[in-house]
């Protein structure tokens, strides 16, 4: 009988999987041995990264979509049919036109979205480039923009957790360049008592914005914009006011996941090691949807990805389990818009971020263009 494994979510993580797996399992899949079957949202595949240059024109926009179709392996079918309930018990997946997916092995892939709507004002008050008409707005904006304060205000939890640190340094950059950085004031706030929730990465980042004349205001939990006053406010008692304000809005998991009861906010509880839901044996979860404290970023699902794809193809060619993921994590930043550096950990390693250099900003333009051979699970 033909053991059917079934990926909710077209990103990067499930595309990785899918692919990954028809590589692994070639045989066992021309034989009818194995079926992979993904269900997704939309026939494009966007590369979410890119998002951060469109504000500052650094790249166009159809660079960062291509065909889903395209990327996932032929051998794969694509449902454009967004779930509506996934059924852990009954092993089965239902979608928005009523059809039902049975599995016997699933992948939960999901991802997040962002939720400026949950703070009072922050969609009418504030700039973003989380997607792409957010990401074009701001740059509408700045391109209009000639002097002010700036907040920077960061929101928990969030994808990507250096882009908060990436887009204040590069503003710097670009206010400079425009010649407008004398009539510009910069403010970057945080959640928790300093500028990142990596302490490394906080301790690097500090005397950083100290050199660039970067404010900040730490212990910010951002409470409500007023755009017609043009002020944020924190839980903490705190306003500042500003003349553009720049937002990492919240975040939650898919709502999906949330109408099915398999996590609050819609982040699935996840074993760290073995990247299983809790409690099973046949769920696993891979990337922005997971609870785990790890940064939720496109290289997090990228290692976790290749994780699942050897214990599925170990436990079903072989009935063993192959190894456990070990929480590794890298991510280039961009500390302006010429240079960058880089982190990467794992569950037992803490970052240590290095000096900044032109050729580590080279590094991650060329990843952005290396970035389909990775969805294609060719990196």
């Amino acid at each position: 009988m033909t053991k059917k494994i079934l990926i909710v979510g077209g990103g990067l993580a499930g595309t990785i999987i899918a692919n990954g797996l028809c590589r692994q399992m070639s045989r066992e899949i021309r034989g009818g041995e194995i079926s992979i079957a993904m269900i997704g949202n939309s026939e494009t595949h966007m590369y979410q990264p890119g998002l951060l240059y469109v504000p500052f024109g650094k790249i166009r926009e159809h660079e960062l979509f291509r065909s889903q179709r395209k990327v996932l392996d032929r051998r794969v079918p694509y449902f454009i049919d967004p779930a509506t309930n996934i059924d852990v018990e009954g092993k089965k997946v239902t979608t928005e036109s009523g059809k039902v997916h049975s599995y016997d092995y699933l992948v939960i892939a999901t991802g997040s979205r962002i939720m400026p709507q949950s703070i009072p004002g922050m969609e009418e008050g504030a700039h973003w480039f989380y997607d792409l008409d957010g990401a074009r707005k701001m740059r509408d904006a700045l391109d209009k923009f000639e002097g002010g304060k700036v907040v920077v205000n960061v929101n928990a939890p969030h994808k990507c957790p250096v882009a908060p640190l990436e887009i204040t340094f590069m503003l710097y950059d670009f206010f400079s360049e425009k010649g407008i950085l004398d009539k510009c004031e910069i403010t970057y706030t945080y959640p928790i008592g300093r500028l990142h929730a990596l302490e490394p990465v906080a301790l690097w980042a500090q005397p950083e914005m100290d050199k660039f004349g970067i404010k900040y205001e730490t212990f910010f939990n951002t409470k409500d914009v007023d755009p017609g006053g043009k002020t944020i406010t924190s839980e903490e008692g705190v306003t500042l006011p500003y003349d553009l304000l720049v937002t990492i809005p919240p975040h939650n998991g898919a709502q999906v996941v949330i109408d099915s009861d398999l996590g609050a906010g819609g982040w699935v509880p996840t074993d760290r090691n073995k990247l299983l839901r809790e409690g099973s044996t046949d769920v696993f979860v891979c990337g922005d949807t997971t609870n785990i404290p790890i940064s939720k970023a496109g290289s997090t699902a990228h290692f976790e990805a290749d994780t699942i794809i050897d214990n599925l193809t170990s436990l079903l060619t072989e009935n063993r389990w192959a190894r456990n993921y070990d929480g590794k994590v890298f991510c280039f930043v961009e500390t302006g818009l010429k240079e960058g550096t880089y982190v990467w950990f794992n569950y037992t390693t803490p970052p240590n971020p290095g000096p900044p250099s032109q050729m580590i900003h080279w590094f991650k333009l060329a990843y952005n263009r290396l970035y389909w051979l990775s969805a294609r699970g060719l990196l």
